[in-house]
């Protein structure tokens, strides 16, 4: 059974970046497209950016230009790069499957304040 452990999450000012990394066991990685979800207090999860098997990368509007998806398939990891960080980049991240998502992680707290 997959499991995800999400890291890299931190309180940040806006303007700022961060770099979050998250490691998966007991699955064949390199067969699976991965995305960056994320949830701020009281909305639904929502995707954020994808990769797929080929690093065809795809990404909400939202963060469109601000925030580059990658992958090491050796490593087991996705990487979400995030730069020119708002307040509305508040939100718990994960990562996980897409489209068919598994269990979740613990995920990873961002939070963009000054």
């Amino acid at each position: 059974q997959v499991q995800f452990v999400e890291s890299g999450g931190d309180l940040v000012q806006p303007g700022g970046s961060l770099r979050l990394s998250c490691v998966a066991s007991g699955s064949v990685f390199s067969a699976y497209t991965m995305g960056w979800y994320r949830q701020a207090p009281g909305k639904q999860r929502e995707l954020v950016a994808r990769i797929g098997t080929s690093r065809l990368t795809n990404y909400a509007d939202s963060v469109k230009g601000r925030f580059t998806i990658s992958r090491d398939n050796a490593k087991k990891t996705v990487y979400l790069q995030m730069n020119s960080l708002k307040p509305e980049d508040t939100a718990v991240y994960y990562c996980n499957y897409y489209p068919s998502p598994r269990t979740w992680g613990q995920g990873t707290q961002v939070t963009v304040s000054s």
